[in-house]
């Protein structure tokens, strides 16, 4: 089996696997929290890549119903259109990506609405039985429809709200390895709740400044599944996650611009628990079809007490529930609105995947469109998009009918 297949199958596996909230680990070690659909987690535009992977509090753009719909009532122009591409696993692969393509519309003044298309691909994929003898070629996907809608409460506070169609078809209905159960394309539906809050400007000693504030709660819905027969254990979370972040501005003087931004998150999951093991190392059965929990809480829970419960649920404590809070910093430089410069950091505990990063990025305006690059250099351990680019491509339609509007006649002529 080729590192393609290996690469594919890998992430498929994370995807798939039936007990993604009840894996084992040792108190005090590695308690990884994973989900379904982790293709929903990965940053789909350039600009927020290169600062460090955030963006609940940045200045709104075409962009914006990912990290905050919010944000989209306070877009300066009219209707904003991005297309992105991340290429994934590009060092051992050729074909694994993640495209988006993201819009949104004032409708008036105070209020607009967004959309956005995220498609993953996992390339082609050759199926093996349990004898290694194939069985077919396959192009596993997933992909995220969203529609958004922003409105102001005031002239620096704003809500949103987005509703999403999910899809992931990883196994082409083939029937499960040893088993005559079919499986299907893993779908459900979810919800954004955000809030944005933009201050007016602040003096700072000669300077001026604006400040923001971020929160949105993303993938609020129903848990998702691949076959038919699916019992209580084989139905996953989706990546519910929390997002709060805050930024601040400064105006250098008339041309430089630099804005310094963080965000925290937190997955609003079950975390997996310590479960109590026979001398075979086998799960002991409690006699309601569960299993007996040495430490922490039953991650088979409803949606609601799952995402409640997700901050008091780990098997060790308070410490436990801070080592599952993820964090970024980034900064943005833009001179004279033409070239931007970014850098960020982002930090993962070591209990939960031990992701830590730096980030560059570096975007460039013209009349009509603007191209943002990024690129992530791992800290700790290897990343799926290290030695990667990722490039954003923004339309900016007003400056394109500006430039397109018929002059008005000379009367000197």
């Amino acid at each position: 089996m080729n590192n393609k297949i290996i690469a594919s199958l890998g992430f498929c596996a994370l995807v798939f696997q039936s007990y993604s909230q009840g894996v084992n680990y040792n108190k005090g070690g590695i308690s990884t929290v994973t989900t379904a659909v982790p293709f929903l987690l990965i940053t789909p535009d350039a600009r927020a890549g290169g600062m460090g992977d955030l963006g609940v509090a940045s200045t709104p753009d075409a962009n914006s119903m990912y990290w905050n719909p919010s944000k989209l009532a306070f877009a300066e122009k009219d209707f904003g259109l991005s297309m992105s591409y991340t290429p994934w696993l590009r060092a051992l692969v050729p074909d694994i990506s993640l495209t988006s393509v993201s819009g949104y519309k004032k409708v008036k003044k105070m209020a607009a609405i967004g959309g956005s298309l995220r498609y993953f691909t996992l390339g082609s994929v050759q199926f093996t039985d349990n004898s290694g003898n194939a069985i077919g070629t396959y192009k596993p996907n997933e992909f995220a429809l969203d529609l958004g809608y922003s409105q102001k409460l005031s002239q620096r506070f704003s809500v949103g709200i987005a509703f999403r169609y999910i899809n992931s078809n990883l196994t082409n209905s083939i029937p499960l390895p040893g088993s005559s159960t079919t499986t299907h394309p893993g779908r459900s539906f979810a919800v954004d709740m955000s809030c944005y809050y933009h201050s007016k400007k602040l003096d700072i000693g000669e300077k001026k400044g604006e400040a923001s504030f971020g929160v949105n709660i993303s993938n609020i819905g129903s848990k998702i599944y691949y076959t038919d027969n699916a019992d209580a254990s084989s139905k996953s979370f989706l990546p519910t996650q929390l997002r709060i972040g805050g930024g601040f501005k400064i105006h250098l003087d008339e041309y430089n611009t630099i804005t310094l931004l963080g965000d925290v998150t937190k997955l609003m999951v079950p975390s997996p628990p310590v479960w109590q093991l026979d001398a075979q190392g086998n799960r002991i059965p409690d006699g309601n079809g569960s299993y007996l929990i040495a430490a922490g809480k039953d991650p088979y829970r409803s949606i609601t007490s799952g995402m409640l419960g997700s901050f008091s649920d780990s098997p060790n404590g308070a410490i436990g529930e801070l080592q599952e809070i993820r964090a970024s910093a980034g900064m943005e430089y833009w001179y004279n609105n033409l070239l931007a410069f970014r850098a960020g950091y982002y930090y993962e505990n070591k209990y939960q995947g031990n992701r830590q990063y730096v980030t560059f990025g570096l975007g460039v305006k013209y009349s009509v469109f603007s191209i943002d690059m990024s690129y992530l250099a791992p800290l700790t351990q290897r990343n799926p998009l290290q030695n990667t680019l990722r490039f954003s491509l923004l339309f900016d339609f007003a400056a394109f009918k500006a430039q397109n509007a018929t002059p008005p006649a000379d009367p000197a002529k």
